[in-house]
């Protein structure tokens, strides 16, 4: 039975990138070696590493002083590198969710943190409105919200260094990444298998904090050794590199945006006429990427993910922190797979309603 595969990460992958990184781990290139056992700085990863930066560039439309970096320790370690390279005397966040919980505890062991806004009071079921503080050192934010459902519809351009963990969403639409100081997405949700993470870093604003960084964590050394100051994560980096490539042979960004509008637009729909579901996220506010939601009778839970598993649909199950149901529709997901999961729920309407 074909599986659908809604798991909020990590998640699902092109079969076409599946493919040709499976091959790549018996022979790469019909070199007689797996990229597994190839050296990272041999021409071969060197070119790799060139393509997926390259990539990024082009598919956002980076300029001259965005450098794009694929290192290892995912957006949780993330969390305390930017702080750690860029909070001198106070820095501002908006708290939309658990991740950027996370961020403001780690931001706070390196300096001043202000909170201009939460939405904690309503579950993280909404983005919250906030008033612009022009004396910080930077502005946080988390584009996407994978528990609660929740993502930003749009950014507004601030004269602060706009930060931004986008690991949940980015290459899912169009926006214009040179209004960001820092970008930061661990691969695992829409870009390859975990083990790396994309950081995408305006280096003009970096080196003001006097700090003397380990190097592991300097991102301005790391920029000076093209993210090879130690061994790399070559081969997330290779399976990132391939989705990029997916993604432009589909028409880039742009159109990968459309395809998604539609996958949300048709699972959205449903939630919202079936009589048997309630979205949980406020309308204004929900995610493209996570699309959660609760039955009217939480006790037909086990009916509901029994119909599920009957249909070959995997990961639907929602965070234990919200409980519920969560459709993480990717930008591999395919919209027949979204198709299947709203024919389930008609059925499930049908039989319990």
């Amino acid at each position: 039975m074909q599986k659908h595969n809604f798991s909020a990460g990590p998640s699902i992958l092109p079969k076409s990138v599946f493919e040709k990184a499976s091959q790549a781990i018996l022979d790469y290139n019909s070199k007689g070696l797996s990229l597994l056992e190839m050296s990272h700085r041999s021409d071969d990863f060197v070119q790799i590493m060139h393509n997926a930066q390259s990539l990024v560039k082009e598919l956002l439309g980076l300029n001259e002083n965005q450098k794009v970096l694929f290192l290892s320790g995912g957006a949780s370690t993330a969390f305390y590198i930017l702080a750690l390279n860029l909070l001198k005397t106070k820095a501002a966040y908006v708290n939309t969710g658990t991740w950027s919980t996370k961020a403001i505890k780690e931001a706070k062991r390196i300096g001043h943190v202000d909170t201009l806004a939460s939405s904690e009071d309503q579950g993280f079921n909404y983005i919250p409105e906030f008033e612009y503080v022009e004396n910080c050192d930077y502005l946080h934010t988390t584009s996407n919200n994978t528990i609660y459902g929740t993502q930003y519809q749009n950014f507004k351009s601030y004269k602060s260094i706009h930060v931004c963990d986008m690991s949940s969403d980015i290459f899912s639409r169009t926006f214009n990444a040179q209004d960001f100081g820092l970008i930061y997405a661990g691969a695992q949700k829409n870009m390859g298998p975990a083990g790396t993470t994309l950081y995408i870093v305006n280096q003009e604003i970096l080196g003001k904090t006097q700090r003397n960084l380990p190097s592991m964590l300097d991102l301005e050394l790391q920029i000076q050794k093209n993210s090879m100051f130690n061994t790399p994560p070559v081969f997330p980096i290779y399976v990132s590199m391939l989705t990029l490539e997916w993604i432009t042979s589909l028409g880039g960004v742009q159109q990968i945006e459309k395809i998604n509008n539609q996958k949300s637009d048709l699972l959205y729909n449903e939630i919202d006429r079936n009589a048997l579901l309630v979205g949980y996220a406020q309308k204004e506010s929900r995610s493209k990427m996570n699309v959660t939601f609760n039955l009217t009778d939480k006790q037909l839970s086990e009916a509901f993910l029994e119909m599920c598993s009957s249909a070959g649909i995997v990961g639907i199950k929602g965070h234990r922190s919200v409980g519920g149901f969560r459709a993480s529709i990717y930008n591999a997901m395919p919209i027949e797979s979204v198709q299947v999961l709203v024919d389930v729920m008609q059925d499930f309407e049908k039989q319990y309603g």
